[in-house]
């Protein structure tokens, strides 16, 4: 297992300390922002119709690769950015979020319930930033 290189400050001084998110995370390396990543498969078929659970795996699944094709993994993301419909769908959002991240080192997270999504049958979308080793400054791909 690769050695960590992000720093996470759960309780920095004055902020009251975060329960499933990191208040701050920091690191050395290039930053990679994973643009908003929705339920589609690699067809472009919708996976999960009205399931938030099945949708929010596809979107890791989704950001899965979208990580690897930096050269990283959900051990360098340093935020997510969770946008849903329904605040109501969060909890299970976070329990798939739990099968790809470590719990104990979370990143820095949002949620932010929205009016609508890019379709309607869209019950959720996730962006990240990730910090990825450096590759001697070649592109990871």
């Amino acid at each position: 297992m690769k050695q960590r290189r992000l720093t996470h400050i759960s309780a920095p001084e004055g902020v009251e300390p975060s329960s499933g998110y990191t208040h701050v995370v920091t690191g050395p390396g290039r930053l990679a922002a994973l643009a908003g990543q929705m339920p589609f498969d690699e067809k472009g078929t919708l996976v999960g119709e009205g399931d938030p659970a099945a949708q929010a795996r596809q979107v890791f699944t989704n950001m899965r690769a979208c990580l690897a094709a930096t050269g990283a993994t959900f051990d360098d993301v340093i935020k997510l950015t969770y946008y849903v419909t329904d605040v109501a769908f969060v909890p299970a959002v976070l329990a798939v979020r739990d099968e790809f991240i470590d719990t104990a080192r979370p990143p820095a997270s949002t949620v932010v319930q929205v009016v609508a999504l890019f379709r309607p049958e869209l019950l959720l979308e996730v962006d990240a930033f990730a910090l990825v080793g450096d590759t001697d400054g070649a592109d990871a791909r």
